[in-house]
């Protein structure tokens, strides 16, 4: 028997009639457990709460104390929504690459405490904003100066860097601190619980302050709340089971693709694989899909250097790194699918702030919602659902067939539910434009529609089941199936999905402004429910594009649904 390099203690397990033999990994430091959650969650709860501060009410920050159209306001804010899902790549790539997540997200909770204090400083300091105006004048209100801008997006920018870099890093280090999938499982429910209570107080409390007590009181709120979540995080430090990064598991796939590029007149079918140094030689070949990538892992004359060894990564590659990148490969479609799922969400939470803006919100003769909290209704549900979901139908449909919920149904359960409420909001749309043709409020800017605002909870509530079921669902499946070198960037990708969804969104939302007359900035007279009945269609469409992914996909991790 045939050993390349020298042996360090393995494992053995057995799986398809195969012998596996696998290094034991001692790199990880001691710690972990159940007693790192109070921490892990508090510091969820803290950081969560200043970034929903700042980011669930900007919109109405851009029009009304930045003079800004109401359209633009929306895409606005939904690019620096998109780079707040874009952030954490970056910080799940440093994560991975390396510093360990407890030093990525001592550092960008840190950053994201400067972008706190600048949004208090432009909020209490008057030059560092135009002159407010109401809604309905926007025509004559005095627009922003270029330093007041380059303030602002400053302030954004740290903000947004600040939230991307801790959101799923803390996630993975969260995770990590488990070795059991189903703890796993159980704490990324109550990450994304602590998540979601964490934004209703930020869209009633802070929301209602900044509204209608002042934007400065708010944002210096934002900025007690990071404090106290950064403060917590360190005061777990010693409990945490930190993992060693292992070097840029990116730079291995580029390395397997160039080794598979350089050896591609190389015959596969050959059997002189390379497994690494410490690893014995006769563990499994290569699986047989991706072919084509074999020969990045195979053993050829000219790999060899002095004394017979093996060590230009950039020609040969081990088998392990081979299979991780097929991994990947196999799990992109699937994962592709959840962009055009956040695309219609980026589009529907904007407008949905806007048809807000127009209808009665009183809850009674004194009170008013503020027009951006309508979107805790979306919260609310999506919270109370995660919590029925973990503690009662996962419960109920394992004594019933004897098996879990996988992430993949969870993820199709939650497809259906969102196009069911997007259909609502169509019709919603639909009722409101009839109301306002009945009371001639079409060339009024400004004015009321004579319509609840009440009516806006339905469609936001089913939307917030519908993300109760495919977020979690989603995280648990790259987590689960992503190589380990990627843990840290496997939960960044529901991140960099809702990213790219809502970067998406800005241009469709660009494209049917410049091609249709659906969305004025006057929406009374537009066609909002022609804009989401076509977000019904992108839905059903990426609906069947899931289902045939799904059909194709196969779990690595054979206790998926167990």
């Amino acid at each position: 028997m045939e050993v390349e390099g020298k042996l360090s203690p393995q494992s053995t397990s057995k799986e398809g009639g195969e012998v596996h033999r696998v290094c034991d990994d001692h790199e990880d430091s001691k710690g972990g457990g159940w007693t790192t959650f109070p921490f892990v969650t508090a510091t969820v709860l803290g950081l969560s709460v200043a970034a929903g501060g700042w980011a669930s009410n900007l919109i109405v920050f851009l029009i009304t104390k930045f003079n800004v159209k109401t359209i633009t306001a929306t895409q606005i804010n939904n690019i620096i929504l998109g780079t707040n899902n874009l952030f954490p790549i970056a910080g799940a790539f440093i994560a991975d690459s390396f510093f360990t997540s407890f030093s990525v997200v001592g550092t960008f909770s840190f950053i994201s405490l400067l972008g706190m204090i600048m949004l208090t400083l432009i909020a209490t300091i008057h030059s560092l904003r135009p002159s407010p105006c109401s809604i309905g004048s926007l025509i004559t209100c005095q627009a922003p100066s270029k330093f007041q801008y380059s303030v602002l997006y400053v302030a954004l920018s740290l903000a947004s860097l600040g939230l991307g870099g801790t959101r799923f890093t803390i996630a993975t280090m969260g995770a990590d601190q488990f070795n059991n999938p189903n703890d796993q499982g159980v704490f990324f429910n109550w990450y994304f619980l602590a998540l979601y209570v964490a934004n209703v107080f930020s869209f009633t409390a802070i929301i209602y302050i900044q509204d209608n007590v002042g934007w400065g009181l708010g944002f210096g709120i934002c900025c007690i709340a990071n404090g106290i979540g950064l403060g917590v995080f360190l005061l777990g430090k010693l409990l945490y089971k930190q993992v060693k990064p292992k070097g840029s598991p990116f730079l291995s796939i580029a390395r397997v693709l160039v080794a598979a590029i350089r050896k591609r007149k190389i015959s596969s079918e050959a059997s002189n694989y390379y497994y690494g140094a410490g690893v014995l030689a006769d563990s499994a070949p290569p699986t047989k899909s991706f072919r084509f990538l074999n020969c990045a892992a195979l053993k050829i004359e000219a790999d060899k250097q002095f004394e017979g060894s093996y060590g230009n990564p950039w020609r040969l590659c081990t088998v392990k790194e081979v299979e991780d990148l097929k991994t990947l490969i196999k799990i992109m479609p699937l994962w592709s699918t959840g962009i055009f799922l956040s695309t219609p969400i980026g589009i529907f939470s904007s407008l949905t702030i806007l048809q807000a803006l127009t209808m009665d919100r009183h809850l009674g003769p004194h009170f008013k919602i503020p027009a951006a909290s309508f979107l805790v209704f979306n919260l609310l549900a999506t919270a109370i659902s995660i919590f029925i979901i973990d503690r009662i139908i996962l419960l109920k449909y394992k004594n019933l067939t004897g098996r879990t919920l996988t992430p993949i149904q969870r993820i199709g359960i939650g497809h259906i539910i969102n196009i069911i409420s997007l259909i609502g909001s169509a019709l919603i749309e639909r009722r409101r434009l009839g109301v306002v043709r009945a009371h001639s409020l079409t060339n009024q800017p400004g004015s009321e529609v004579p319509m609840s605002a009440l009516w806006l909870v339905a469609p936001l509530s089913v939307m917030g089941i519908a993300e109760a079921f495919h977020f979690p669902g989603q995280v648990s499946l790259c987590y689960q199936e992503f190589p380990k070198p990627l843990r840290s960037t496997s939960t960044a990708m529901i991140s960099l999905l809702i990213g790219i969804g809502y970067y998406l969104s800005t241009a469709v939302t660009d494209l049917v402004d410049k091609t249709t007359k659906w969305l004025p900035d006057d929406i009374n007279q537009g066609r909002l429910d022609n804009m989401f009945w076509m977000l019904v269609v992108i839905g059903v469409v990426n609906f069947g594009y899931f289902i045939t992914c799904a059909e194709f996909f196969v779990y690595q991790n054979q206790n998926v649904g167990k």
